[in-house]
């Protein structure tokens, strides 16, 4: 069947109709059309940003049969999976690290499907493919990140090296309410989250949970201000535009859940979250105000209370972080595929990979041990 399979790039995600794009995809927010369309559509990814759309589209015969979200950078940032290392040693080796080819969803450490297609086959063409596409434009190779565990397992049969990271997640073990939850924890750590959440809601206002139509246009104004203020701190300069949060809106707006704090009738505060099948994410945080614990309230504790209230089994509040353990977020596997043109090369990335998996697994292991639950017996 891989015989039959043709392969296409595609400079805009527009040139896929989104019906067909989203009956491949499935439900995950980051990989829905709406969601890739409005980052090319705002300019935040596109001519000058260093991400290049060039998407794959599989088809049969006249069927498409498979997609996949395919970008040529020209840098290492908005990843989260980070080669910054490998670019360098690459570069003195004599190589041109970049352009490069990612499959993932920029700026977005979240994970989910990045072969958009039911059938195996079709998933492994599509894998042939990149690394096809990465030889006609002179690419050094191939990264496909935040993949889910089985689409890495497929990888690294058809010669892609298979990476694990770790992020923090807290899982739902069907708890009522917040109070169960605590109960899960040992007494210390219960009453430290209990009084850190009182802190928290004593800032001097109010907090609101915000979702489609209930969120305003003052609001994203509001939250462009913060979303700049961090983004400035954190990366130099935001990776959004503010037509992308307009786009959202009018395209999303029932898929997100914006936590504001409030106070004197003025918008202080806010996380921005995305609402998937079973998973609520937490994307971007800002603030105009400082105040004790509100930040953790906001991103954490209130995302912990959206989760148990509409019955999702995971929170996902994005990359990095090991003061999440102390809130009940325990660190996780995550699967990325990593290809290089360059045999020697290849070979050198396969063993490094090697030893990281091995101290992954064990720093996770021994994380966990750390973490705020009960021990039993």
């Amino acid at each position: 069947m891989t015989a039959a399979i043709s392969i296409q790039t595609h400079p805009a995600i527009s040139e896929i109709p989104a019906s067909d794009w989203d009956r491949l995809a499935g439900p995950h927010p980051f990989t829905s059309h709406r969601f890739l369309d409005a980052l090319e559509s705002s300019g935040s990814v596109g001519p000058g940003t260093g991400w290049q759309p060039l998407h794959l589209s599989a088809r049969l015969d006249d069927t498409l049969v498979g997609v996949a979200p395919l970008y040529a950078k020209s840098h290492s940032q908005g990843e989260y999976i980070f080669d910054h290392g490998w670019a360098e040693a690459y570069m003195r080796a004599g190589g041109e690290y970049y352009p490069k080819l990612q499959c993932a969803v920029p700026f977005t450490p979240a994970t989910g499907p990045r072969l958009l297609s039911p059938d195996p086959i079709v998933q492994r063409a599509l894998l042939v493919g990149m690394t096809q596409v990465a030889e006609r434009v002179g690419a050094s190779g191939v990264h496909v990140t935040f993949c889910k565990e089985a689409e890495a397992d497929l990888g690294a049969e058809a010669g892609f090296l298979p990476r694990t990271t770790q992020q923090y997640h807290w899982l739902n073990r069907d708890y009522p309410d917040y109070d169960a939850f605590l109960a899960d924890l040992s007494s210390r750590k219960r009453k430290a989250l209990r009084k850190e959440r009182q802190r928290a809601q004593a800032f001097g206002g109010t907090i609101r949970q915000l979702r489609g139509d209930q969120i305003q246009p003052a609001h994203w104004d509001a939250f462009w201000a913060f979303y700049q203020d961090t983004g400035s701190r954190k990366w130099g300069r935001p990776y959004l535009t503010r037509a992308f949060f307009d786009a959202i809106h009018q395209t999303m707006r029932d898929d997100i859940l914006l936590v504001l704090a409030e106070r004197d009738g003025r918008p202080i505060a806010a996380a921005l979250n995305f609402i998937g099948a079973d998973t609520i994410y937490g994307r971007y945080w800002g603030c105009v105000e400082d105040h004790a614990f509100l930040h953790f309230e906001l991103c954490y504790h209130q995302a912990i209370d959206f989760a148990i209230a509409n019955g999702l089994s995971r929170v996902e509040a994005g990359a990095q972080g090991e003061h999440k353990l102390a809130r009940g977020y325990l660190p996780v596997q995550i699967h990325s595929l990593h290809w290089v043109h360059n045999p020697g090369f290849q070979r050198a990335l396969a063993d490094y990979l090697d030893h990281e998996r091995a101290a992954v697994g064990a720093e996770i292991a021994e994380v966990a041990d750390w973490g705020p639950f009960r021990r039993e017996g």
